[in-house]
Formats: C-alpha cells, structure tokens, sequence
C-alpha cells in the first residue's frame, strides 16, 4: 500500500509539501488499517484528491493518501436515480458513466478534474439558483474516522455526521464512499453575450428568475461583463461546430488569453487595455449540448483565486466595493471576477448554510502579486457576512469562521469526537478549526 516518497504541488503550483510516507490504499480495510497504524506512531494521514485547491487543506506534513486505487465498486441505480462510486473517482470519471446510463448531475462547476471526496468536502459549486453547491446532490457517505471506524451515514443513519461531513474539509474521516443523488441525463442551452454591468445588476432578479443557472464575469477596469446562461432545453438541436469550440474555449480562453496575461505580467501599464480588448472580443455564441459538456469548460492558464459566498442582497454593494478597490490596487488584476449564485443548503460548513448565496471569485494570474487584492476583498466580504470557499484562499482563522456558521462549534464537537488524536489534520486545519 505505501509508495515511493514524493514531493507534491497543487494544480496551481502555490502549495508545496514533502511527505514521510504515499499510501494508496485499495480498500477501505486498508484505509482503517492505515489510520490505526498512523495513530499509534504518533503521525498523521492527509488525504489529496487531485490538487485543485489553492489552499494548504491538502498538505500532508506526516503521510500522504491518495484514492485514485480504492475500489469499492460501482452500483448505478436507474430507477431511483442513485449511484454510489469510490470517493477517489474523479467528476470527468462520474459524468461519464453517469451519461452511459443516461443519468446525469443536477448541476456542476466549471471543471471536472477533481475528485468526488474533494469537491464535496470543500463545499465546490456551480451556479443556479435553485441549486446547492455539490454536497446537496449527497444521498449517503462512508467514511473511516480517525479511530479507524467505518461508518455509514445518510440522513437516517448517523445523521450529525452526515450534515457535517458532506462538506467535511477532510477533518472528520476519510471519504471512501458517495452515494449520489442524480437526474435524467439533459441537454442545456447556453447563451453567452457581452454586456453593460449596470444592466446585467439592474436585471439580475429577473436573469435569475429566468434561466436556470446564471454566471458572468466582470472585467477589471471596464464597465463590461460576458454573460453566461444555461438552459434545459428538450433537444441538443444546436451544437457547438467543432471549429468554433476550439476557437473560443481552447485558442482564444487559453493560448490567446494566456499571452494577453504574459505580456500584462511583463508590461503592466497595459492591463486596462487588455481587459477592455477582452471585454470586446468575446462574441455573442448560442448552443446546445449534454449537460456536463456545457457546464465544464478546459482550464489551462494557471492562476490563484479566492472566492466567497455572501448573502445574496449584498452583491451590488460588494461589486461597487470591488471595483473600488481594483482602482487603487499598487499593481494590475489581470483576470475577470466571477459571479455566481447557489440556493440556501442545511450543511453545517457549507457556504450556503441557510441563505441564497452570490458568489464572488477573483484571480490574479501566476507570478503576478495577488495579497494585498486578495485581503482588501477578503475585507469587503468579510464585512458582508461572507463565508470563504474552503478550497480557496482566504486568512480567516477559527475564531473568525466561528462567527460566520452558526453550526462551527457543533462541528468541532463532532471533530473532536470522530478524531480525538488528531491524526487527519495538518496545521491549516489546526489554524481554520482550531488546535
């Protein structure tokens, strides 16, 4: 079960670590055994999915897990929509065998590399605001507790744990089953234009109201965003041609606009010509396709991001804020903000515990100073109310997150059970839940 030792980054290249030991378990016998083992060395098991969170929640300071061998079986119930998977499966991995059996996810982020185990625990979402982040679509979970107990949980069995550890950070056990909630497979419709911002917030209830998922992206020093909806429509009667694909989602999202931020990290001053230039050259597009194939888009230009989920109403304000700051910012932003919305979910460390959420992402490209951006914003949504993603940058420590989810110190209880020793931690943990 072990491996070679190796160093390990994230997909972004800012988390680094070196562990003692890679332990690439096969079944969850394993899985126990290894928790048992590490306990009674006195070292600690983290647990890494496939590297796209750009915090330090998968550093492992003492042993390294990775799932992609674990294999407990697939079972695909048709009729009642339910299919269960190793945690370890990736979501490109899921949708593809979910559109074998012509079942689909409700909804989806905009990639599909990591796994189940970490998209879940880290609250990952989509957009759509009838739709939670990807927890929601849970039915059920095993997971092995840092005393090497193997539970089972659903919302009739164990069901504290089962509202805590569908987004579990990884602190409350190891993820080794999911049970998922599914629909038909759809087709979607999506329309994507550029617009004025004022416009898009001055419709933004009724956009919402209208469509079934809604995102765009604002462009820093402009007053322009590209507007992206999707639909469920009944028929894929308009797919993308080939060659259009390849020009806007793979030449232009990533060759071309990664040449815009090299040229931007070496010549700042011309950052605001470069956003306003993207800002108009992204056309108007409408098509069809399957579900996950619309939802998911490649994403090859590297870059660090920080997002936070507020409350919905608070959006203009954020936004007004945003900008403001961008302004006065010592250096260039050079990527677009994101703007998202969920729906109100009842799990105890979700972003949208018991409130429709806006979602507010920002990124600065690879080698370019990002801090100072990232804490003013932080500042902002923070004052707001918000809840940073937990895969994503942030500087809140556990006092600070106590007062933002009203169920935190239930969770630390429960944490605090599951795992006594502390053997599923690190020092990020530590600082975000407390020693």
């Amino acid at each position: 079960m072990a491996g070679t030792t190796t160093a390990w980054s994230n997909w972004a290249g800012n988390q680094r670590s070196v562990a003692t030991a890679i332990l690439r378990p096969t079944t969850v016998e394993d899985i126990a055994e290894a928790v048992l083992d590490a306990a009674g060395a006195g070292e600690r098991i983290r647990v890494v999915g496939s590297g796209h969170s750009f915090t330090p929640i998968a550093l492992a300071d003492g042993r390294r897990m990775e799932l992609s061998a674990l294999d407990t079986g697939v079972r695909v119930d048709r009729d009642a929509r339910l299919v269960t998977v190793p945690a370890g499966t990736t979501l490109r991995a899921l949708n593809a065998l979910l559109a074998g059996h012509g079942l689909a996810m409700p909804n989806l982020g905009d990639i599909d590399a990591q796994t189940i185990a970490g998209a879940i625990s880290t609250g990952t979402h989509g957009t759509g605001a009838a739709y939670g982040c990807l927890s929601t679509f849970v039915e059920a979970l095993t997971l092995v507790t840092g005393t090497g107990e193997v539970l089972h949980c659903s919302a009739e069995e164990h069901p504290d744990i089962f509202a805590a550890a569908r987004v579990g950070l990884g602190a409350l056990g190891v993820l080794v089953e999911v049970t998922l909630r599914c629909v038909d497979a759809f087709t979607l419709r999506a329309h994507e234009r550029p617009a004025p911002l004022d416009e898009v917030l001055g419709d933004l209830s009724g956009l919402i109201g209208r469509h079934d998922h809604v995102e765009f992206y604002w462009f820093p020093y402009t007053d322009r965003v590209q507007l992206k909806t999707n639909d469920r429509v009944p028929a894929d009667d308009r797919p993308l041609p080939r060659w259009r694909g390849w020009l806007d989602d793979d030449f232009l999202a990533n060759t071309v606009f990664a040449g815009a931020c090299r040229l931007g990290r070496a010549v700042p001053t011309l950052v605001p010509t470069i956003s306003a230039v993207s800002a108009r050259a992204l056309t108007e597009r409408t098509y069809t396709g399957r579900s996950d194939t619309v939802f998911c888009t490649p994403r090859r230009v590297r870059f660090v991001e920080m997002e936070y989920g507020i409350p919905r109403a608070a959006l203009p304000q954020a936004l007004a804020e945003l900008r403001r700051l961008v302004d006065r910012l010592p250096f260039k932003v050079l990527f677009p903000v994101e703007v998202r919305f969920t729906a109100a979910d009842d799990i105890w460390l979700s972003h949208g515990y018991g409130r429709d959420s806006a979602y507010l992402a920002v990124h600065q490209y690879v080698g370019m100073p990002y801090e100072p951006y990232f804490r003013a914003f932080e500042e902002v949504a923070a004052g707001l109310g918000g809840r940073p993603h937990w895969g994503k940058l942030h500087y809140r420590d556990a006092a600070s997150l106590a007062t933002a989810y009203p169920r935190f110190a239930d969770f630390q209880d429960l944490r605090a059970r599951l795992d006594p020793g502390r053997v599923l931690t690190n020092p990020h943990l530590d600082h975000i839940l407390g020693p």
